[in-house]
């Protein structure tokens, strides 16, 4: 189980390791300049999104958990919503509307969700904006029919739905999954190479609007040729990734894919995949972190990839994936790294990413909290989501507060004048 809105966990006190495991190896923690934050947009009922609109810089929108997309433009939300989906969607604890992405087109009229239906199952569907750009047509709606024929995805239990929708740098789009719910994935479905549940999906969904399916998949998706292997699978062994993004490489990023994945009950954990390799298992759940877990039966294959990152329930208990930092408000010596939060707790950190040349992979070192300073958990809630702009600047999704922070660096010095003034 996990802890409302996404991880209504149950946290059994036995099972909390009483040592804060951070890495592997020990983490230099180091004084940076201090952050700020500002509201930038409020009265939001559960958000869990906050997307750029790609063909205009002025407006965002924030997704709501119960089935309404709203529409922010130069921080002030309006009265019309983009769309309304509450009529289609199941809502609370880690069920609703829980994606939104549009394709890297900015031309493109289509854009994506990702919501559980009234029969609990996982649902991506395409839409179109009407002639107003801040209105979608909401009679333009297409389910992508899966391989299976079905044009939903089961959840067995209601938790675990993950939901988050992401254009990677090659233009696809990127599904992660939970495992389906309960607890310790019990059907092992995570490492089940005929389930898609528990899995990043990778489908080409630059089709024509007549597509059978409303998607192909990728010709150099890892798994395309393995027989008895769903083809849109990209990845194996996620428990519920909750939010993941990519290192924008049209900011000088590298384009890996990072994913906060939410554990059991023990471990939260960042994982790290350099960009285009994909066929990765991480380990799930076998493994919690990098622990073993549940072991009576075997992975799909192997090696289990560790997380760079991890925290345990002494610090937090439901992480919440953030992004690589790479806009210019907040100074330099936070570009590159990698903001992430915890649901439940109402913290924030921030951790560089040391990236080796030789084989992109990347560690993390220099951790750095940055709660207080942006007004401590009471001020910040329950933190469902980052989003960024089109400058790349970086936002706060408060879950429990209905509020959309902005961060921002420190306050500049005051200008010394040309002639001051000696008072004696």
């Amino acid at each position: 189980m996990s802890h409302d809105p996404h991880y209504n966990r149950v946290m059994r006190a036995g099972r909390v390791i009483a040592a804060v495991i951070l890495l592997a190896c020990a983490i230099t923690l180091i004084a940076q300049v201090p952050l700020r934050m500002r509201t930038y947009a409020s009265g939001f009922t559960n958000p869990l999104a906050f997307v750029q609109d790609p063909s205009d810089r002025n407006v965002q929108f924030v997704v709501e958990q119960a089935g309404r997309i709203r529409v922010v433009r130069n921080g002030a939300t309006l009265d019309a919503d983009f769309l309304d989906l509450r009529g289609a969607v199941v809502a609370g604890g880690e069920q609703g509307l829980l994606g939104l992405a549009f394709p890297p087109d900015a031309s493109s009229p289509r854009f994506f969700v990702n919501f559980t239906d009234r029969a609990g199952n996982t649902v991506v569907a395409r839409f179109r904006r009407s002639s107003n750009p801040v209105v979608a047509d909401p009679n333009s709606r297409i389910d992508l029919r899966w391989s299976d024929g079905f044009n939903f995805i089961r959840q067995p239990f209601s938790n675990h739905n993950g939901g988050n929708l992401v254009f990677g740098p090659d233009g696809y789009l990127y599904i992660g999954l939970g495992d389906g719910g309960a607890a310790d994935d019990p059907e092992h479905r995570a490492q089940n190479p005929a389930e898609l549940l528990g899995k990043m999906l990778r489908i080409d969904v630059n089709v024509a609007d007549s597509h059978p399916s409303g998607y192909d998949v990728p010709p150099d998706n890892p798994f395309v040729n393995a027989p008895g292997t769903r083809r849109e699978i990209w990845d194996f062994g996620l428990r519920n990734p909750w939010r993941y993004t990519f290192d924008d490489p049209s900011r000088g990023g590298t384009g890996a894919l990072v994913i906060g994945d939410v554990g059991q009950n023990r471990i939260e954990e960042v994982d790290y995949e350099p960009r285009g390799r994909g066929g990765r298992n991480y380990g799930w759940r076998n493994r919690e972190g990098a622990h073993d877990y549940v072991t009576s039966r075997p992975p799909a294959f192997t090696p289990l990839i560790d997380p760079i990152f991890e925290y345990d329930h002494t610090v937090g208990a439901s992480i919440t994936g953030g992004y690589v930092y790479r806009g210019a408000s907040l100074g330099p010596d936070y570009v590159g790294r990698y903001f992430f939060a915890d649901f439940i707790r109402g913290r924030v950190w921030s951790i560089a990413l040391a990236v080796d040349p030789a084989t992109a992979e990347a560690r993390a070192t220099g951790l750095i909290e940055h709660t207080d300073e942006l007004g401590g958990t009471s001020a910040l809630g329950n933190i469902s989501s980052f989003g960024v702009d089109t400058d790349g600047e970086l936002y706060l999704v408060s879950y429990s507060r209905g509020i959309i922070f902005k961060l921002a660096g420190p306050l500049a010095a005051p200008p010394t004048p040309l002639n001051p003034r000696i008072v004696r």
